[in-house]
């Protein structure tokens, strides 16, 4: 791989690389998007408990700007575009975990010439945090947290970024995955507790059982596993999710960034564009490691893009990949007990012009009860958005799609395509209300909307939840499920926000009437709801701060009311970096954020590696954050 060519790619970007998108759309299908911001958005954009059943209005212009009863303990800050983490006054905040922190003693600190040796690769906080949790065990903090891709030139200074033998490949791996920590607070604050028997490393070589319908069908069938139900590692962990039953879920997203093949005249299985499976992987590991080679191993790539249990509280469990809850670009698991006791996971699949997805067990769950079989024993549906503001959840059935459960797990965009799903603009993050009956999904852009059909050759007007072309700034679409039941098929919607820039647009593109010149931002990504029911709203966009994004400077995080639409600046991350990933300490008093890929040295200053961390906020009067 020619990393200098690559090198700065977004995701979406890679797989255009590998699967170029069709330039020609039917716009028969599409939708006119050239409408004026208040006429499109009247009955579209509306606040408060039952707006989008009323088919309430919008707010005035400036009510957002005007609110005299503000639920946000803080003073919103103004943009920033520096190399530093900056929250309100009365709040601090210190780095709790970076790249390369030792999690065992065993382990050697990192350099600034040559990074972190293959022996310690597995032994310290891994990179590019991502979505994490928070777990109480036995009085103890534990936090699970993501590590969803590496930043090579960083990661391997002595090449230059290049992965030249099978160790770079190796520590590549080993940095990718997810730490499982314990840390505590003491008199310098937050920080790791080093060689807790709570401490683990999951790596893309861990050792892994897959279950649920696609278990030990022959398309997860290798050399190495001819049974089909074990399989090595995780690959490209985004968001995350909590089980009812105090377990940790990690979302395995762009998976198919790393596998390649070495041969070129083999021909690529069904479905591999699809799921955007090319000749080349990303970190060129198919060069080293048998295992990402196509040509050898087909079926490998098809035990990979699943959703992940692993239990925290015990370091030598064996992580469960789920393969009922569907096999996708997973970005993260909101779950949820529906009135009847019965388990509801929905999950987005972020790429441009996919879908969301609702899994519901089939058995209840009990506080203490059993709950082997909860993610195994369901149904899967994805949604349908109408134009009149009302949804439906269809399930995925062999009836439905023409394919076998089996195929529906490994397969499930072409089996969603089959049954009309609604093609979204990515859906990154989902979150549900834990205050009212109602979720919300960040659609973070989609340059390619009534422009390109989707990698299944599904066409993508500018309507419903996703009505703008050619959309670079992203939307959160909130829906309420028929009867405040989660597990109900029916639902209304409405959009909470649509991002924007009133100070350059005056159409659409300016955004709802919830944005103003004061909480400007684009590329809604991460989402947690705190214990109050604010929204906090974490950014991974444009930071340039120029032209259409001019005034929103770096990646950010928002807090948003449900109720009144209000959106405030709470923080700013560094330069280059995206913010993802949110969990509060026990007591509420401590909230922990992720900066990823910081462009900046950040944390540690001038002349220093930049080191995607875990930050801990406090206020300073150590009042409750959360």
């Amino acid at each position: 791989m020619k990393d200098n060519d690559t090198y700065n790619l977004s995701w979406d970007e890679w797989d255009e690389l590998q699967r170029p998108a069709p330039e020609t759309t039917d716009f028969d299908a599409v939708v006119e998007a050239a409408i004026s911001r208040r006429g499109f958005l009247t009955g579209v954009i509306a606040y408060g408990s039952g707006a989008a059943v009323m088919g309430a209005g919008l707010l005035s212009g400036t009510s957002a700007e005007a609110q005299t009863v503000s639920r946000f303990g803080f003073t919103p800050i103004s943009a920033q575009t520096d190399s530093t983490v900056h929250v309100p006054e009365g709040y601090t905040w210190q780095a709790v975990a970076k790249w390369g922190e030792p999690l065992f003693s065993d382990a050697n600190e990192l350099s600034q010439d040559t990074g972190i040796d293959l022996a310690s690769s597995d032994r310290v906080f891994g990179e590019n945090t991502d979505g994490m949790e928070m777990f109480v065990v036995g009085g103890r903090q534990v936090i699970a947290v993501n590590h969803e891709y590496v930043n090579t030139r960083v990661n391997l200074p002595h090449t230059g970024g290049e992965t030249t033998s099978a160790d770079d490949a190796l520590i590549l791996q080993n940095m990718q995955g997810v730490t499982v920590m314990e840390v505590a607070e003491g008199p310098d604050g937050w920080g790791i507790v080093v060689d807790s028997d709570l401490n683990r490393r999951i790596t893309q070589n861990t050792p892994m059982t897959i279950t649920g319908p696609a278990a030990g069908h022959d398309l997860l069938k290798t050399a190495a596993d001819p049974a089909g139900t074990t399989v090595l590692g995780t690959l490209n962990n985004c968001g995350a999710g909590k089980t009812p039953w105090g377990t940790y879920l990690t979302c395995e997203e762009n998976f198919n960034g790393y596998f390649g093949s070495t041969d070129a005249n083999v021909a690529a299985p069904e479905h591999y564009g699809r799921y955007g499976i090319g000749s080349e992987g990303r970190y060129g590991y198919e060069k080293f490691d048998a295992r990402f080679d196509t040509a050898q191993n087909p079926n490998e790539p098809h035990r990979f893009g699943y959703i992940v249990e692993i239990d925290p509280t015990d370091p030598t469990s064996t992580p469960i990949k789920h393969s009922a809850l569907g096999r996708f670009k997973h970005e993260n698991a909101a779950a949820v007990i529906a009135p009847d006791g019965r388990v509801v996971v929905y999950m987005g699949d972020d790429e441009r012009g996919e879908f969301m997805y609702k899994y519901i067990s089939n058995g209840i769950y009990t506080p203490g009860g059993p709950t082997s079989e909860l993610l195994d024993d369901g149904k899967l549906f994805v949604a349908v958005f109408n134009d009149d503001l009302t949804g439906v959840w269809v399930e995925l059935t062999p009836e439905a799609t023409g394919m076998s459960a089996a195929e529906i797990a490994i397969f499930t965009r072409v089996a969603a395509s089959r049954v009309g799903a609604t093609t979204m603009d990515r859906p990154e993050w989902v979150a549900v209300n834990p205050v009212a009956a109602e979720g919300y999904c960040a659609l973070t852009n989609n340059s390619r909307r009534g422009v390109r059909a989707n990698a299944g050759g599904d066409w993508t007007p500018a309507k419903g939840p996703n009505p703008r072309n050619e959309n670079n700034y992203g939307q959160i679409v909130r829906w309420r499920p028929a009867g405040d039941d989660h597990a109900a098929a029916d639902f209304t919607w409405d959009l909470y926000v649509m991002a924007g820039n009133p100070t350059v647009h005056d159409d659409a593109y300016a955004g709802s009437d919830n944005i103003n010149e004061g909480n400007l931002f684009n590329s809604p990504d991460g989402m947690m709801f705190d214990s109050t029911g604010l929204l906090w709203i974490q950014t991974d966009g444009d930071d340039s701060n120029a032209d259409g994004f001019a005034g929103m400077g770096n990646n950010q995080m928002l807090a948003g009311d449900p109720v009144t639409g209000q959106i405030e600046r709470f923080m700013t991350g560094p330069n280059g970096s995206e913010v993802t990933g949110l969990t509060w300490s026990a007591d509420k008093r401590t909230m922990f954020v992720g900066i990823q890929h910081p462009a900046a040295p950040f944390p540690d200053g001038e002349g220093m590696l930049p080191r995607s961390s875990i930050v801990a906020v406090k206020r300073a009067d150590n009042a409750l954050v959360g």
